[in-house]
């Protein structure tokens, strides 16, 4: 057996699983499970910790490493599981230096587990090609930024990313170009809080910017997506090129956090409820047919019924289309944890309700794409996606070409072509 590596989580994790794999297997390192944890809330936790168990059980003789955000701010928790043989330090898991280090202990049967530095000493980004994603691919990843530098109250993220940090332009502009001559159809930009892109690199240049760069240099690249941005910090420049390029997808998905000012103060966020639906009206002057996701956070501390209603207000306001719903989870070590906490009844109730909400609108956006024709890239045999991201079934078309097809109908939670 080779490495097997196990993702939870956000898409930059799902990245950087390739560069794991690759890192881990060109160390030498055989017969091991490599868990990529996500932090973000209690229940993603538990879900890696129940996951070890279950792949040890499975596989008794493998070996398993766990690394990614979890890892790194709760280290000494994953230590003390029996069937973990090692825990590798978030930065560190990007690194083929940890992984040598990592087969070398295990080799010589060392009884340290631990091999996590202090994330918050790294300043700087390297390049991570992958090398790993099979020709053709239609969509993949590139990594343009890592850490975060706000502190938002209710997040462990920057503690288990560490500081912001970009990879240069011109990096970025190779790697683009690379998997685009690889026949890879779309590339999505990637990275932690991804609208704070260049804030560390000489001359300071944002993402619109970098966006800018990569459709003038790549002109072979077909598709163009960014993914979870900030809107508070989204540039003229990105915008620009949203209103300009047909090759950037009309498909962004914010990090909102809530409808209500009260609660976005406590959240510490950086935009009211009046800059995002600003922001959105914006945006939708520019591109007509932008299709919105957002994030949004049901039963953060202190939460009226009232406050609770304006996030979910906020969905029509906004227009958004695609919902990512998350009942709070307090984090041990962050300020919310502190704050008077939500019944968690009441949570679950407000999050199944936002899912309600986001469902309608999926469905009402999927009922006004009938008769429109999109471009629509082949993901898979029998399925593919517009350029907003919405899912179309779609038979007998080559995986990772991109071909025009009238929206006949809808068929559930995807429409037809």
């Amino acid at each position: 057996m080779g490495v097997e590596v196990v993702t939870f989580g956000c898409r930059l994790n799902a990245f950087e699983a390739e560069v794991i794999r690759g890192k881990a297997e060109g160390a030498g390192l055989s017969d091991t499970i490599v868990i990529n944890s996500c932090a973000v809330t209690n229940e993603a936790v538990a879900q890696a910790r129940q996951s070890i168990r279950k792949l040890k059980r499975e596989r008794p003789g493998a070996r398993i490493v766990v690394t990614g955000c979890a890892a790194q701010t709760q280290t000494a928790m994953f230590a003390d599981m029996a069937e973990v043989d090692r825990v590798v330090g978030n930065d560190d898991k990007m690194r083929g230096e940890a992984w040598r280090e990592t087969h070398a202990a295990f080799a010589i049967g060392a009884s340290e587990k631990i091999a996590v530095n202090d994330i918050m000493a790294i300043r700087e980004m390297a390049p991570h090609l992958v090398d790993g994603y099979a020709s053709g691919l239609p969509r993949v990843f590139v990594q343009v930024q890592n850490g975060c530098d706000h502190r938002c109250t209710f997040c462990i993220i920057p503690f288990g990313r560490g500081n912001s940090r970009s990879l240069p332009m011109g990096a970025v502009v190779e790697q683009v170009r690379a998997l685009a001559e690889r026949g890879h159809a779309e590339i999505v930009l990637t990275g932690v809080d991804l609208t704070s892109y260049g804030a560390d690199l000489p001359g300071a240049p944002k993402l619109g910017m970098l966006t800018k760069q990569i459709l003038r240099h790549v002109p072979e690249l077909k598709r163009l997506r960014i993914s979870s941005i900030d809107s508070i910090e989204a540039d003229s420049d990105l915008l620009d090129a949203i209103a300009d390029d047909a090759r950037l997808m009309p498909h962004l998905h914010l990090s909102l956090q809530s409808g209500d000012d009260m609660i976005l103060k406590r959240m510490k966020r950086r935009h009211s409820r009046n800059d995002a639906i600003a922001f959105c009206d914006r945006v939708r002057r520019l591109r007509p047919d932008i299709a919105f996701g957002a994030d949004i956070i049901a039963g953060f501390p202190t939460e009226t019924e009232e406050m609770f209603s304006r996030s979910l207000d906020l969905v029509d306001e906004c227009g958004l289309t695609f919902l990512h719903v998350f009942p709070y989870s307090p984090r041990p070590g962050t300020p919310a944890a502190r704050m008077p906490q939500v019944a968690g009844g009441a949570i679950k109730e407000r999050a199944k309700r936002l899912r309600a909400a986001g469902e309608a609108a999926l469905r009402q956006r999927l009922q006004a794409e009938i008769g429109a024709t999109r471009d629509v890239l082949i993901e898979s045999d029998g399925q593919g996606r517009t350029e907003h991201y919405l899912p179309v079934a779609i038979a007998g078309e080559q995986v990772g070409s991109i071909v025009p097809r009238v929206i006949a109908g809808v068929d559930g939670e995807r429409l037809t072509a």
